[in-house]
Protein backbone atom coordinates (compact mmCIF):
# COMPACT_ATOMS: atom_id res chain seq x y z
CA UNK A 1 0.00 0.00 0.00
CA UNK A 2 1.36 3.40 -0.97
CA UNK A 3 2.21 5.71 1.96
CA UNK A 4 -0.26 8.46 2.79
CA UNK A 5 0.69 12.08 3.34
CA UNK A 6 0.27 11.48 7.07
CA UNK A 7 2.73 8.56 6.87
CA UNK A 8 5.24 10.60 4.87
CA UNK A 9 5.07 13.51 7.29
CA UNK A 10 5.65 11.16 10.22
CA UNK A 11 8.69 9.57 8.55
CA UNK A 12 10.07 13.07 7.91
CA UNK A 13 9.44 14.13 11.53
CA UNK A 14 7.08 16.91 10.41
CA UNK A 15 4.14 17.58 12.73
CA UNK A 16 1.07 19.48 11.54
CA UNK A 17 -2.50 19.80 12.79
CA UNK A 18 -4.89 17.30 11.17
CA UNK A 19 -6.81 20.10 9.44
CA UNK A 20 -3.64 21.39 7.76
CA UNK A 21 -2.64 17.87 6.72
CA UNK A 22 -6.06 17.44 5.11
CA UNK A 23 -5.72 20.77 3.26
CA UNK A 24 -2.21 19.92 2.07
CA UNK A 25 -3.43 16.53 0.87
CA UNK A 26 -6.30 18.16 -1.01
CA UNK A 27 -3.83 20.62 -2.54
CA UNK A 28 -1.68 17.72 -3.75
CA UNK A 29 -4.63 16.00 -5.41
CA UNK A 30 -5.75 19.20 -7.14
CA UNK A 31 -2.21 20.08 -8.23
CA UNK A 32 -1.45 16.62 -9.59
CA UNK A 33 -4.75 16.57 -11.46
CA UNK A 34 -3.99 19.91 -13.10
CA UNK A 35 -0.44 18.73 -13.76
CA UNK A 36 -1.78 16.26 -16.31
CA UNK A 37 -2.86 19.26 -18.41
CA UNK A 38 -0.13 21.78 -17.53
CA UNK A 39 3.47 21.49 -16.39
CA UNK A 40 3.03 22.80 -12.83
CA UNK A 41 5.32 20.53 -10.79
CA UNK A 42 7.80 17.67 -10.98
CA UNK A 43 6.99 16.64 -7.41
CA UNK A 44 4.18 14.20 -8.04
CA UNK A 45 4.38 11.95 -5.00
CA UNK A 46 4.15 12.59 -1.28
CA UNK A 47 7.84 11.95 -0.63
CA UNK A 48 9.01 14.65 -3.04
CA UNK A 49 6.17 16.97 -2.02
CA UNK A 50 7.19 16.85 1.63
CA UNK A 51 10.95 16.85 1.02
CA UNK A 52 10.98 19.78 -1.38
CA UNK A 53 7.74 21.75 -1.30
CA UNK A 54 6.39 21.46 2.23
CA UNK A 55 9.69 21.70 4.11
CA UNK A 56 10.70 24.80 2.12
CA UNK A 57 7.30 26.39 2.78
CA UNK A 58 7.45 25.55 6.48
CA UNK A 59 10.89 27.15 6.77
CA UNK A 60 9.65 30.34 5.14
CA UNK A 61 6.45 30.44 7.20
CA UNK A 62 8.47 30.41 10.42
CA UNK A 63 10.19 33.67 9.42
CA UNK A 64 7.00 35.66 8.86
CA UNK A 65 5.43 37.94 11.46
CA UNK A 66 1.69 37.79 12.31
CA UNK A 67 -0.70 39.48 9.87
CA UNK A 68 1.94 40.33 7.28
CA UNK A 69 1.03 41.17 3.68
CA UNK A 70 3.03 38.61 1.69
CA UNK A 71 3.47 38.14 -2.06
CA UNK A 72 4.63 34.89 -3.64
CA UNK A 73 6.67 36.04 -6.64
CA UNK A 74 6.23 33.67 -9.59
CA UNK A 75 4.17 31.06 -7.76
CA UNK A 76 4.26 28.43 -10.54
CA UNK A 77 2.38 25.48 -9.06
CA UNK A 78 1.51 27.41 -5.90
CA UNK A 79 4.70 26.81 -3.90
CA UNK A 80 5.43 28.31 -1.51
CA UNK A 81 2.41 30.65 -1.50
CA UNK A 82 -0.51 28.22 -1.23
CA UNK A 83 1.27 26.13 1.38
CA UNK A 84 2.17 29.20 3.44
CA UNK A 85 -1.50 30.27 3.28
CA UNK A 86 -2.47 26.85 4.67
CA UNK A 87 0.24 26.85 7.34
CA UNK A 88 -0.24 30.49 8.36
CA UNK A 89 -3.89 31.51 7.92
CA UNK A 90 -3.19 34.76 9.81
CA UNK A 91 -1.21 36.12 6.86
CA UNK A 92 -2.55 38.21 3.99
CA UNK A 93 -1.13 36.04 1.21
CA UNK A 94 -1.16 36.96 -2.49
CA UNK A 95 0.16 35.01 -5.47
CA UNK A 96 1.38 36.22 -8.84
CA UNK A 97 2.17 34.23 -11.98
CA UNK A 98 3.06 35.70 -15.37
CA UNK A 99 1.94 32.65 -17.41
CA UNK A 100 -1.79 32.97 -17.97
CA UNK A 101 -2.68 29.26 -18.04
CA UNK A 102 -0.74 28.61 -14.85
CA UNK A 103 -2.35 31.59 -13.11
CA UNK A 104 -5.81 30.32 -14.08
CA UNK A 105 -5.02 26.83 -12.77
CA UNK A 106 -3.69 28.18 -9.47
CA UNK A 107 -6.74 30.42 -9.11
CA UNK A 108 -8.97 27.36 -9.54
CA UNK A 109 -6.94 25.40 -6.95
CA UNK A 110 -7.13 28.28 -4.46
CA UNK A 111 -10.88 28.47 -4.99
CA UNK A 112 -11.33 24.70 -4.51
CA UNK A 113 -9.32 24.89 -1.29
CA UNK A 114 -11.52 27.71 0.02
CA UNK A 115 -8.56 30.02 0.59
CA UNK A 116 -9.01 33.78 0.55
CA UNK A 117 -5.89 34.35 -1.54
CA UNK A 118 -5.87 36.61 -4.61
CA UNK A 119 -4.04 35.28 -7.66
CA UNK A 120 -2.68 37.86 -10.09
CA UNK A 121 -1.87 37.07 -13.69
CA UNK A 122 1.03 39.50 -13.74
CA UNK A 123 4.73 39.87 -13.26
CA UNK A 124 5.49 40.57 -9.63
CA UNK A 125 7.49 43.68 -10.44
CA UNK A 126 4.46 45.14 -12.23
CA UNK A 127 2.28 44.59 -9.15
CA UNK A 128 4.73 46.63 -7.11
CA UNK A 129 3.75 49.73 -9.06
CA UNK A 130 0.39 49.60 -7.26
CA UNK A 131 0.85 47.46 -4.11
CA UNK A 132 3.22 47.33 -1.16
CA UNK A 133 4.13 44.09 0.63
CA UNK A 134 5.88 43.63 3.94
CA UNK A 135 7.49 40.46 2.55
CA UNK A 136 8.03 38.94 -0.88
CA UNK A 137 8.81 35.22 -0.94
CA UNK A 138 10.19 33.35 -3.93
CA UNK A 139 11.57 29.95 -4.81
CA UNK A 140 12.99 28.70 -8.11
CA UNK A 141 12.20 31.87 -10.06
CA UNK A 142 15.74 32.47 -11.30
CA UNK A 143 19.29 33.34 -10.22
CA UNK A 144 19.73 35.92 -7.48
CA UNK A 145 21.07 38.53 -9.93
CA UNK A 146 18.00 38.20 -12.15
CA UNK A 147 15.57 38.58 -9.22
CA UNK A 148 17.42 41.63 -7.88
CA UNK A 149 17.46 43.19 -11.36
CA UNK A 150 13.68 42.75 -11.64
CA UNK A 151 13.06 44.30 -8.25
CA UNK A 152 15.68 47.08 -8.36
CA UNK A 153 13.19 49.92 -9.10
CA UNK A 154 10.68 48.74 -6.48
CA UNK A 155 12.39 48.51 -3.09
CA UNK A 156 10.19 51.29 -1.72
CA UNK A 157 7.28 48.81 -2.05
CA UNK A 158 9.06 45.88 -0.36
CA UNK A 159 9.75 45.43 3.34
CA UNK A 160 11.94 42.38 2.80
CA UNK A 161 12.64 39.67 0.25
CA UNK A 162 12.97 36.05 1.40
CA UNK A 163 14.51 33.73 -1.19
CA UNK A 164 14.88 29.96 -0.90
CA UNK A 165 18.15 28.86 -2.44
CA UNK A 166 20.30 25.77 -2.75
CA UNK A 167 24.03 25.24 -2.20
CA UNK A 168 25.04 27.48 -5.13
CA UNK A 169 23.74 30.59 -3.40
CA UNK A 170 27.27 31.81 -2.60
CA UNK A 171 28.16 31.81 -6.31
CA UNK A 172 24.90 33.62 -7.09
CA UNK A 173 25.70 36.24 -4.45
CA UNK A 174 29.13 36.80 -6.00
CA UNK A 175 27.57 37.22 -9.46
CA UNK A 176 25.03 39.72 -8.14
CA UNK A 177 27.74 41.66 -6.32
CA UNK A 178 29.89 41.72 -9.48
CA UNK A 179 26.98 43.32 -11.36
CA UNK A 180 26.52 45.94 -8.65
CA UNK A 181 23.07 44.66 -7.73
CA UNK A 182 23.76 44.44 -3.99
CA UNK A 183 24.58 48.12 -3.65
CA UNK A 184 22.22 49.64 -1.04
CA UNK A 185 21.01 46.14 -0.09
CA UNK A 186 21.62 44.13 3.05
CA UNK A 187 21.77 40.37 2.33
CA UNK A 188 21.81 37.82 5.15
CA UNK A 189 21.47 34.06 5.30
CA UNK A 190 18.78 33.73 7.98
CA UNK A 191 18.04 29.99 7.88
CA UNK A 192 19.82 26.78 6.89
CA UNK A 193 18.33 23.29 6.81
CA UNK A 194 19.21 19.96 5.17
CA UNK A 195 17.72 19.03 1.80
CA UNK A 196 16.15 15.60 2.54
CA UNK A 197 17.68 12.77 0.56
CA UNK A 198 20.85 14.74 -0.25
CA UNK A 199 24.04 15.83 1.46
CA UNK A 200 23.32 19.45 0.55
CA UNK A 201 21.42 22.15 2.40
CA UNK A 202 18.86 24.77 1.54
CA UNK A 203 19.12 28.33 2.77
CA UNK A 204 16.77 31.28 3.07
CA UNK A 205 18.26 34.63 2.14
CA UNK A 206 16.80 37.82 3.59
CA UNK A 207 17.35 40.94 1.51
CA UNK A 208 16.41 44.44 2.61
CA UNK A 209 16.91 47.89 1.13
CA UNK A 210 19.26 50.07 3.14
CA UNK A 211 19.01 53.72 2.07
CA UNK A 212 22.36 55.44 2.06
CA UNK A 213 24.33 52.22 2.25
Amino acid sequence: MAPTLHDTLASSFVELPDEQIAQCDRYCQLLWDWNQKLNLTRHTNYERFVARDLIDSLALSELLQPDEDVLDLGTGGGVPGILIAILRPDLQMSLCESVGKKAAAIDAIVSDLGLQVPVYHARGEDLLDDFRYSTIVARAVGPLAKVLYWLAPHWASIGQLLLTKGPRWVDERAAARHRGLLHSLDLRCVKRYPMPGTESESVILQIKFKPGK
